[in-house]
């Protein structure tokens, strides 16, 4: 009974995996027609949807400006959420769960409405459709990723450990450098991809705060299908899907994607 259970589960999971898989396996092959519209390379494959997409300065720039744009977003994010996190897990204060709630409430706001307060909010201030604008409102979004991730990785943290650094004569500095910085690295690096992921494929909220000289690649794609759909849609989608592939490789070759985002540890896996 058991071998036949194992057999449907195994089937299951198989059946599961090409459904999710297919989708993007069918846009990685259009992305490789040498047509002019969508279809499979029935006629071998051709890397023209590739070339006219580094000859196309739009999607370039605007690919240049998501990167740039998750990049810093992400990493001020990052810098916010530690001392936030830090605040909020080790240390009791009045106004903590207010200050929580206020940490995670753009989750609870539709992108529509940001968009919208976004656009009023920094066109009184003169930022509207600036880098600096775009940064602002993208690191409100996306700082509740970070501070849940370190949050865990500081939850999971046995305080002993800074009570045996004190002890030791280690000032709070000095404990924050050299022990827990350290050991909430993993959560802080995955709360970074993860605000990462969230800022570069953001559209709902850029919208209103793009302008024609400042488009990110997804708004740029949501307005290029507006007009036509071609297979430059499917290779930028498939350069993205190798580069995706590609970064989690390299982190879980440099990190590892289980300590990263479950939390493992060596002492775990000698267990």
């Amino acid at each position: 009974m058991s071998g036949r259970n194992g057999f449907w589960a195994l089937l299951f999971h198989t059946v599961f995996v090409i459904f999710v898989l297919a989708p993007i396996v069918v846009v990685c092959v259009v992305a490789f027609t040498p047509e002019g519209y969508l279809s499979l390379p029935v006629n071998g494959p051709s890397l023209r949807w590739f070339e006219a997409l580094l000859n196309n300065r739009d999607f370039v720039s605007s690919f240049q400006a998501s990167l740039l744009l998750g990049t810093i977003s992400a990493t001020l994010a990052a810098l916010i959420a530690v001392p936030t996190a830090i605040a909020i897990v080790r240390h009791e204060f009045p106004g903590r769960t207010a200050l929580l709630s206020l940490c995670m409430s753009p989750l609870m706001v539709p992108s529509i409405v940001l968009g919208v307060a976004f656009l009023r909010f920094l066109s009184q201030i003169g930022l509207g459709g600036t880098m600096v604008g775009l940064v602002i409102s993208h690191v409100i979004i996306i700082t509740p990723f970070v501070l849940r991730t370190i949050m865990n990785s500081l939850g999971s943290l046995d305080s002993a450990l800074d009570n045996a650094a004190a002890s030791l004569g280690s000032d709070g500095m000095t404990t924050f450098r050299r022990i827990t910085l350290p050991l909430i690295a993993p959560g802080i690096l995955s709360g970074w991809v993860l605000a990462f992921i969230n800022s570069f494929d953001e559209v709902t909220m850029t919208i209103f705060i793009a302008s024609p000289g400042l488009t990110t690649l997804p708004v740029r794609l949501m307005l290029y299908i507006e007009d036509s759909i071609d297979p430059l849609v499917a290779a930028v989608s498939t350069v993205l899907i190798v580069l995706a592939v590609l970064a989690m490789v390299i982190l879980d070759r440099l990190f590892g994607l289980d300590r990263m985002l479950i939390g493992t540890n060596d002492a775990d896996k000698d267990k």
